[in-house]
């Protein structure tokens, strides 16, 4: 029990320290579309380096800051009865969600993705458009990061929903 409590404050923090970083990409983000939206309309002046940086922090952003969303219960779930459950159905839910949807679609997610990146890896894909930015194979490495980010979160949040079914941790 307490190396499983061990990894679910390691992946908690871990995954805060990553929320923290994805926080700042997210700033850096607003001053760059901040900055090309300037250069655009009031100088005419547009650079397709700033654009695709823009969709390349948002995937990054997307990617690698879903596991911390998880985390922090940020995720959209529908309430309309889970409101009304007990904390302990409440963790059977989410314990079972994880289990069954949650880790078997993030793995589908990487297997399916093996290919796609290790492609881009094999060529050191850079982006087709003149001006653009070197290096999309490291952007296509995210699409994998993110949902294994993702397990490593979604075991922690089903361990914590496996502590309080065992009444362990704050159950009803």
């Amino acid at each position: 029990m307490r190396f499983l409590e061990w990894y679910v404050a390691f992946a908690d923090a871990c995954n805060e320290k990553i929320g923290k970083f994805v926080g700042w990409l997210s700033t850096l983000m607003v001053l760059i579309v901040f900055y090309d939206t300037i250069m655009r309309y009031l100088f005419n002046k547009g650079s397709i380096a700033f654009q695709e940086m823009e969709w390349h922090l948002f995937s990054i952003i997307f990617l690698i800051g879903a596991a911390y969303t998880l985390k922090e219960g940020g995720h959209v779930r529908v309430d309309i009865l889970f409101i009304h459950f007990s904390k302990k159905t409440k963790a059977w839910v989410d314990f079972l969600g994880t289990l069954i949807f949650l880790i078997p679609f993030c793995i589908i997610v990487i297997y399916s993705s093996q290919k796609f990146v290790g492609n881009s890896w094999a060529v050191r894909e850079i982006s087709p458009d003149p001006g653009g930015l070197p290096a999309r194979y490291l952007l296509k490495a995210m699409i994998p990061t993110g949902f294994v980010l993702l397990i490593f979160q979604g075991l922690s949040e089903a361990l914590k929903n496996l502590f309080v079914i065992l009444g362990k941790k704050g159950g009803d």
